[in-house]
């Protein structure tokens, strides 16, 4: 199901694939707005989404792929700022399109993986291969749009307890990357905070230091770890253990 715009229930979506094209190339709006690049190979899916989303304050869909090779194909040929990627599409999935995605041109669009269950068996490996987030299928379409919205930004982690329930479910085993780090106690810090979601300033509110001070430690937490972005951090952190799944703070 595909939230309405108010958050009611929306109508059930069919699960056939759809093997017809549908890229579409709309102008996108005013200065400001995200693009947004749509995935699924499910045409009733794609079709609420794309109708839903149109209707949100800042959100301009330029465009429809059936499957992971589209929507690579179209990534590069219309930029968006965001690709809502399906995880389970024929030909290609969302997890190797993620992966297509970010080694391709220079400033690549962020990923969206949206799924329909939290405990999906491929959502963990599409954020350790650089999704930005991911969101459920069954959200109010406002809260999909938020999400769009925030990744584009590069600010917050998207659904961290969602995250904390996923890692649980199924973890990937204990990643060496954390240890290998040698992230200094500040940095940590900044890592189990940007776990529990908080953005930049939150952080900096949180730490007393300046905005730009925390956009340092993240930078130098992604590169020590080796992370594409904030989520593949906090995962790795979740895996390491640095940060125990279902403990705040």
């Amino acid at each position: 199901m595909i939230g309405s715009p108010t958050g009611a229930a929306g109508a059930a979506v069919a699960t056939g694939p759809d093997t017809s094209a549908a890229a579409t190339t709309d102008t996108a709006g005013a200065s400001g707005c995200t693009t947004l690049l749509i995935a699924d190979d499910d045409a009733v899916t794609r079709s609420g989404l794309r109708t839903l989303l149109s209707m949100q304050p800042g959100i301009v869909v330029v465009g429809e792929a059936v499957d992971g090779i589209e929507a690579v194909e179209l990534a590069g040929r219309l930029r968006p700022d965001v690709v809502l990627m399906d995880v389970r599409m024929p030909r290609l999935n969302g997890i190797e399109a993620t992966r297509q995605l970010l080694a391709g041109p220079p400033d690549p669009p962020k990923a969206v993986v949206i799924t329909t269950f939290e405990n999906d068996d491929y959502v963990t490996a599409a954020l350790s291969a650089g999704a930005s987030g991911f969101v459920l299928k069954r959200l109010p379409v406002a809260k999909i749009a938020e999400a769009v919205r925030v990744v584009a930004a590069g600010e917050a982690i998207l659904f961290p307890a969602a995250l904390r329930q996923l890692v649980t479910a199924r973890p990937l085993g204990s990643a060496e990357a954390l240890p290998r780090a040698a992230l200094t106690s500040r940095e940590e810090e900044v890592l189990r905070l940007m776990a529990t979601g908080r953005s930049n300033p939150d952080i900096a509110e949180s730490c007393r230091v300046s905005l730009e001070t925390v956009k340092t430690h993240v930078g130098n937490v992604l590169t020590k770890l080796g992370a594409q972005n904030r989520t593949h951090a906090v995962v790795i952190a979740y895996e390491t253990g640095l940060v125990v799944p279902g403990v705040t703070g």
